[in-house]
């Protein structure tokens, strides 16, 4: 009988497939912290491919929700996404000193 790890394994609902694995760029798309630029020099699909490839992949229902929430959310663009960030941190400054 073989001893297990002393580590806990952690356990995630959506884990990262592999870069190879063609669902990484719809686990990109879902995911908030990866923007477009991200997933464009990882795989070389901009993100008019990565909209076509969505359109293709998902229900119509959920590709209107995906589309929804990225157009929402303006965290998918490099720029907005560290424009966004510089506002949390400076209101998490301000909120230090009340």
């Amino acid at each position: 009988m073989k001893k297990k790890g002393h580590r806990p394994v952690t356990r995630v609902k959506n884990p990262e497939p592999k870069l190879e694995d063609p669902d990484w760029v719809i686990w990109a798309a879902w995911a908030d912290r990866i923007t477009f630029e991200e997933i464009e020099k990882r795989t070389g699909k901009s993100e008019s491919d990565v909209i076509k490839l969505m359109r293709r992949s998902l229900k119509p229902s959920s590709f209107r929700l995906w589309r929804k929430r990225v157009h929402e959310k303006s965290i998918k663009h490099r720029k907005k996404f560290e424009y966004s960030r510089k506002q949390i941190s400076s209101k998490i400054k301000k909120n230090d000193y009340l």
